[in-house]
């Protein structure tokens, strides 16, 4: 894409936005005139809110694809005599099921050996290109932390409390203070698995390119359940996530802040909200919410500026802003609704943990379902809140 497409497509996205503060301006003016307002402006606002949508999301992907890195790609295999040979063994197992040497390749290969339940990891290349497709579609991978370990949990240990001091003079008494606690905790991984099927029709065509084919169903079925177990998991078999917890301020609770009105949202409850965030947390905060909440959030002004609380990013890879403050979407945050938690806003890197067990595995499976092909591929991950003082979520509640 030409500089001159980039360049007209942001200003579509700032164009967009000053037709969308024209347009709802003139809704609120005759709201306060009349009482209510022509439909049809919210018809306009609604179309010129999804174009809005559609500028920035193009945009965002003109970024991803600028800047994705070449992970493993076919120079690094060919470079590498041991990767490009079980490369090639991997796929003669994918498309005939040969196993022929693939194990002892394998202990070259980064020594990753067979798994114990059958199936084999896939190459660096296809691994590679699973992650960073999860990746560009997991709001959560972008803002949590991620660590990838070789166990089965990670550890940690949580500091519930700060030391206490005092003063004192020269010849005052001297009193005990509190001991900070500390307790340990683990985040276990869970199994993530799929198993996408083709016709040995379609496994035996030397055209499709398999490798490909095979990590795009994967990493489509993996993210769509990641992301769903990262906000609404039950921690049962699966990440917990982050809309789980009691409401509180106490460790192990997330404070919740009322919208002010029972299925919409506020002005004034975004203000109280983003503020009730510690100052070391808010500098690296952003907000998580649902798309369709995101268009009810254009429409906000701050009363006592009359300042729009929105701002779109006009610029690729640069995320909207609402208050100063990045906005991502997330399709698995509720919609708007009474007692709904579809807002959050937090330093997620500090507030959140992702665990990844490293290597995916795959198994072939040509006996069970004849014509097709099962392939059951498995992952391990693990998720879930390690510091509740850095996360806040909106409770649509008067």
């Amino acid at each position: 894409m030409s500089i001159s497409e980039i360049t007209d497509r942001v200003a579509s996205l700032g164009n967009a936005w000053e037709q969308f503060k024209q347009i709802n301006d003139a809704r609120l003016t005759e709201i306060e005139r009349k009482g209510n307002s022509d439909p049809l402006y919210n018809e306009h606002l609604h179309n010129i809110s999804m174009a809005l949508d559609n500028y920035k999301s193009r945009l965002d992907n003109i970024e991803v694809a600028y800047n994705r890195p070449e992970v493993g790609g076919d120079n690094f295999v060919k470079s590498n005599a041991v990767y490009g040979e079980y490369s090639k063994a991997f796929r003669n197992y994918l498309r005939k099921g040969m196993e022929g040497g693939l194990e002892a390749l394998q202990t070259k290969a980064l020594s990753v050996g067979s798994d114990p339940d059958g199936g084999y990891l896939v190459t660096p290349h296809m691994s590679s290109k699973i992650v960073q497709s999860i990746y560009e579609t997991s709001p959560m991978r972008q803002l949590a932390s991620v660590e990838t370990i070789s166990s089965d949990a990670l550890e940690l240990i949580d500091d519930h409390d700060q030391a206490a001091a005092g003063w004192t003079s020269e010849t005052g008494a001297i009193t005990e203070t509190s001991t900070p606690i500390l307790a340990k905790r683990n985040i276990p991984t869970h199994e993530l698995y799929a198993q996408p099927k083709a016709t040995q029709k379609l496994v035996d065509d030397s055209v499709i390119d398999i490798e490909a084919w095979l990590s795009g169903k994967i990493a489509d079925i993996f993210s769509r359940k990641e992301n769903t177990a990262f906000v609404s998991g039950n921690g049962v078999g699966q990440p917990r996530g982050i809309l789980t917890y009691a409401a509180g301020t106490n460790w192990g609770q997330i404070q919740q802040v009322n919208s002010g009105t029972n299925g919409a949202v506020t002005a004034d409850a975004l203000i109280a909200l983003f503020y009730a965030l510690k100052d070391a947390y808010s500098k690296r905060a952003n907000f998580l919410m649902n798309r369709t909440v995101v268009q009810s959030v254009r429409l906000l002004k701050q009363a006592t500026t009359n300042q729009y609380l929105w701002q779109p990013g006009l610029a690729a890879g640069v995320p909207d802003t609402l208050m100063g403050v990045p906005v991502y979407m997330a399709s698995d945050m509720p919609t708007s609704a009474t007692n709904s938690l579809s807002i959050a806003v937090g330093d997620f890197q500090a507030a959140y943990q992702i665990v990844d067990r490293k290597g995916i595995s795959i198994l072939r499976d040509p006996f069970t379902e004849k014509p097709f092909v099962k392939f059951y591929a498995t992952k391990r991950v693990g998720g879930d809140v390690i510091n509740f003082e850095a996360i806040k979520l909106m409770k649509f509640a008067a």
